[in-house]
């Protein structure tokens, strides 16, 4: 069965988290300011959001500790079923494709109910088995990020989805928040891509000093999906430094469409160049002239030529001259020996005459 990965490429995954706070309010106010900057750069973008059960996500008997920063703002950031499915049409009435990480098994029905295309899985729960099986039974695809993840972890994860032909990204992602320049290992989407030839890879960054070279590089080794997380400033809520404003999401995306320019077309065919670059090139290359004077019927060796620049439209070159081949017609000292003069493979070939005729300079 062929696996359709192509919903992954060129995908942006903005993640909301629970930068909502718990209020619909800040929440569609993210949802609009990054819709603007989406729309503005013309990409297809998800709006993602953290799905959990937190009445059975968390045991009863930790739900009052303070200690616990996981905990709390879990807590401190509840939304009802009735704002997730709120927020999922704000999403897609916003023009972006509604996401979410599931963190446990009623919050993947959420999602299947909610219609969400594409499911991720946290690196947190690349292992988690349980999780695993509930995401694959869906049938949707999935994203999987891979911080902090072994190789055993990454390899049984693509070999359990590519087993049941369910399409499958990983993104490779340093899971320090923030994360330092010095910390992305960007060549490790070299080793994914490598390693899973059929997996589409991505690039789920935390980095915060410059909001273009990691998407530019990324893409030029390959990463086609990528994730940041995203915030406002809003009521003097304190923005985490792993998060990107609007304006910044926007050097993303403007960063990515110039990666996408300097890279060009397909890494796996030779290129053709373009008319411009060739002329170039044929403007440098040697034209072969004649030493001394030569009668029609002589056979061309090497002392009876040599090579020279400019090259002129209908005259042999360097990369046609063939020892041994017979001059049709006499030819002066320190003229252009041309297509006409000669009687060899190019001359009987259209292609190859047209575009010996049609290079190089027009003769004085």
């Amino acid at each position: 069965m062929t696996i359709k990965r192509d919903v992954f490429d060129g995908l942006f995954i903005l993640e909301m988290a629970n930068n909502h706070w718990g209020s619909l309010e800040r929440g569609k106010r993210i949802i609009d300011d990054f819709a603007k900057v989406v729309r503005y750069n013309n990409v297809r973008a998800a709006i993602k959001l953290q799905f959990r059960d937190v009445d059975a996500f968390i045991h009863p008997d930790h739900r009052h500790r303070t200690d616990v920063r996981y905990i709390k703002k879990t807590l401190d950031t509840k939304l009802s079923h009735e704002d997730f499915v709120e927020f999922a049409e704000y999403i897609r009435a916003s023009g972006c494709i509604p996401m979410a990480t599931p963190f446990d098994e009623s919050s993947v029905d959420l999602c299947v109910e909610l219609g969400f295309p594409i499911l991720k899985l946290a690196s947190s729960d690349l292992n988690d088995w349980v999780l695993i099986e509930k995401m694959a039974s869906t049938r949707l695809p999935v994203i999987a990020s891979t911080g902090g993840s072994s190789l055993k972890d990454v390899d049984d994860l693509v070999t359990f989805f590519e087993h049941r032909s369910i399409p499958l990204a990983l993104n490779h992602c340093v899971s320090l928040y923030p994360s330092e320049d010095s910390e992305l290992e960007l060549n490790q989407i070299d080793f994914l891509r490598n390693r899973y030839p059929g997996v589409t890879i991505g690039f789920s960054t935390h980095e915060y000093h410059d909001w273009r070279s990691s998407v530019m590089l990324a893409y030029a080794k390959g990463a086609r999906t990528f994730e940041r997380h995203i915030d406002i400033e809003m009521d003097e809520v304190p923005v985490s430094p792993y998060c990107s404003l609007p304006h910044q999401v926007d050097e993303w995306f403007r960063a990515w469409h110039h990666a996408q320019e300097m890279c060009g077309g397909s890494s796996v065919e030779k290129r053709q160049p373009p008319t411009r670059e060739v002329e170039y090139l044929d403007a440098l290359v040697r034209g072969v002239y004649a030493k001394h004077d030569l009668p029609a019927g002589h056979r061309l060796t090497e002392s009876d030529v040599f090579l020279a620049v400019p090259l002129l439209k209908g005259q042999l070159s360097c990369r046609e001259l063939i020892a041994g081949e017979q001059l049709l017609r006499e030819v002066s000292a320190k003229a252009p020996i041309t297509i006409d003069s000669m009687d060899n493979p190019y001359s009987r070939n259209a292609q190859l005459r047209d575009h010996i005729l049609s290079r190089g300079l027009d003769p004085e």
